[in-house]
């Protein structure tokens, strides 16, 4: 099975249950392993977001918690990769967390990423080739 890699929208949808994709989310948690990973940079963006819409961080962190969602990411040993992806996409423009993650992609070579965003069908790991996606379209 492929390690699945998390986005932001995913996790929203997930914990906000009148999100737009929610439904489709929790259809997705059927196939997903038993733990998907993602970085830091995703997880303080579903915070924001979540309480931006009035919605408590709690179930994110019993996401973490139970062993579902683990941040799996050192930045501080790929600053100098995640720099360059941003350098790269400047014109997308390629949000911080979405370098963190096309770099985690990168590094695990059986990886895919659960996402909301379209973007990612436009980022290329190890600059040529595709992202394997889970995504609604």
């Amino acid at each position: 099975m492929k390690t699945w890699l998390v986005d932001t929208g995913p996790l929203v949808a997930l914990l906000a249950a009148a999100d737009q994709h929610h439904a489709w989310t929790v259809e997705q948690l059927r196939r997903a392993p038993a733990t998907v990973l993602t970085c830091d940079a995703v997880v303080t963006e579903v915070a924001f977001l979540l309480k931006r819409a009035g919605h408590d961080t709690d179930p994110l962190f019993g996401l973490i918690e139970a062993g579902f969602l683990r941040s799996d990411f050192e930045l501080h040993a790929e600053q100098a990769a995640v720099r360059d992806l941003m350098r790269r996409y400047r014109d997308t423009p390629m949000s911080f967390a979405d370098a963190c993650l096309v770099r985690l992609c990168e590094t695990r070579s059986d990886s895919c990423i659960w996402t909301l965003d379209r973007d990612f069908t436009i980022y290329r790991r190890n600059r040529r080739q595709t992202i394997p996606l889970v995504a609604p379209w």
